[in-house]
């Protein structure tokens, strides 16, 4: 019994120290592989399709700065105001899903991005607990800017595309500081399922979502620079004046 104390608890250790230790570095060198991407990979091998993988890292002054805000637009309007989980989100979520309504996550982007960056895909209780864990991490030790920066970098974006300037090139035929506001809200509109809908090719309900989300992008004026002030009073971020990020 003592040994198998000592081995959980060496394990506990050794877990977190080396989480700790991969996001500090994380914070300040690019992600250019996640669990997703391999294990994408695997998959298209298992079903004979040839391999794609494309995915390009840049930093997010390259990035339109139209694509944070689509991105809050859709997925995260108080992402600038939460420490990692919207309680008003994971409510509305749970109360309609209990009511019998198209299931939701309500993930943040935070939690989106400790997901794609450190986790595997699913639902189970183990790995949303992991999600918790390192989205409390990242909250703690990224700024809610680097958080953004990896999130546009490592998500997936459509089959084998992962990070908004692989998007820009295969779907738009362009680097991602030049994409247009139409066009980060088509990508935008996508993220919920990115292997089904696509951006290239948008269907008539993703063209309905993206014309939703651009309405939205009003309402978030702009995403601050790194150790830019923002207002944490408004509604939506809405001027970024009187606080800064830890």
């Amino acid at each position: 019994m003592k040994l198998l104390k000592k081995i959980v608890g060496w394990g506990l250790s050794l877990f977190l120290a080396s989480s700790i230790l991969a996001v500090v570095v994380y914070k300040f060198l690019p992600v250019y592989v996640t669990p997703l991407m391999v294990i994408r990979l695997f998959q298209q091998a298992g079903e004979g399709e040839s391999l794609k993988w494309h995915h390009t890292w840049v930093p997010m002054d390259e990035i339109s700065p139209h694509m944070p805000v689509a991105v809050m637009a859709s997925e995260d309007q108080r992402f600038l105001l939460h420490h990692g989980f919207d309680m008003n989100a994971i409510e509305k979520a749970a109360r309609n899903n209990i009511n019998g309504g198209r299931i939701h996550g309500g993930s943040t982007i935070s939690q989106q991005t400790a997901k794609n960056v450190f986790l595997w895909p699913g639902r189970s209780w183990v790995r949303k607990g992991f999600e918790a864990y390192f989205t409390f991490l990242i909250e703690l030790m990224w700024s809610k800017q680097r958080i953004m920066e990896v999130y546009l970098n490592s998500i997936e974006m459509g089959d084998g595309i992962y990070g908004v300037e692989a998007c820009a090139e295969h779907h738009f035929d362009k680097e991602a500081i030049d994409l247009t506001r139409p066009q980060c809200a088509l990508i935008a509109a996508t993220l919920p399922n990115p292997r089904k809908f696509s951006s290239k090719d948008p269907s008539p309900y993703i063209k309905r979502r993206s014309v939703q989300i651009q309405h939205q992008m009003q309402f978030i004026p702009s995403f601050p620079k790194e150790g830019e002030d923002f207002d944490p009073n408004t509604s939506s971020g809405g001027v970024y004046r009187n606080h800064r990020k830890k």
